[in-house]
């Protein structure tokens, strides 16, 4: 019987937290307020606030959900697979799959990590949640340094930045625009990755990057 409480209450929470999704989705979080989510979710005020404190618990909740829900795929993506760019075409595909299924979600992600300060609940850390991914992809290539496989031009944390930033231009074009974009598939990911490790340069374009501007200067 307990079991089946705790299941029961589990739906609940999820069923007033995807409520409120879809109401900070459509009306922003000031636009946004309990009574909207009370009706959407189709539940009274004592319920809501047995679950959450307040509107700002309730955003936060949603903040967290996206950035373990991401933490969490991306260390089973990276289990799938033993070298490095296999891990990260994993990863890769693991983001963009749950890019193109969690809309909303991501869309309140980067709102909340670009919101300036006082339009979302101070207390929601997007910006702090997101950069434990980013220290997450970290490691990995710091692994990757010390056994020769990347370029030493470049610390772990360049690097992670890097590619972090060409898997979330795909995904914010795709938040944007969805029916403009590269797809967010294996192709894609693949694409990404392959650019990530080899660069666009090539032959003795790819020897001039390399040697930085004397390098450059040399050649010519």
């Amino acid at each position: 019987m307990r079991h089946r409480v705790a299941r029961d209450g589990e739906t609940t929470r999820r069923q007033i937290l995807q409520a409120a999704l879809k109401q900070f989705a459509q009306k922003g979080y000031a636009g946004t307020t309990i009574r909207d989510i009370l009706r959407a979710a189709r539940v009274t005020a004592p319920v809501l606030y047995y679950y959450f404190r307040n509107k700002a618990d309730l955003y936060c909740a949603l903040v967290d959900l996206a950035a373990e829900e991401r933490m969490r795929l991306m260390r089973e993506a990276a289990a799938r697979a033993d070298s490095l760019v296999g891990k990260l075409k994993e990863i890769c595909l693991a983001l963009f799959e749950f890019a193109k299924e969690n809309v909303d979600l991501m869309r309140l992600a980067f709102v909340t990590a670009l919101a300036a300060p006082g339009e979302v609940p101070k207390e929601a850390h997007g910006f702090e949640k997101g950069w434990e991914s980013i220290q997450f992809i970290q490691e990995l290539l710091e692994g990757g340094l010390r056994r020769g496989e990347l370029s030493a031009r470049f610390d772990g944390r360049t690097l992670a930045v890097g590619f972090w930033g060409l898997i979330h231009i795909h995904v914010a074009t795709h938040l944007v625009r969805p029916s403009r974009p590269l797809p967010l598939d294996k192709r894609t990911a693949e694409s990404v990755v392959e650019l990530f490790i080899r660069g666009a340069a090539s032959g003795a374009e790819a020897q001039c990057v390399s040697g930085g501007a004397k390098g450059c200067e040399t050649k010519k």
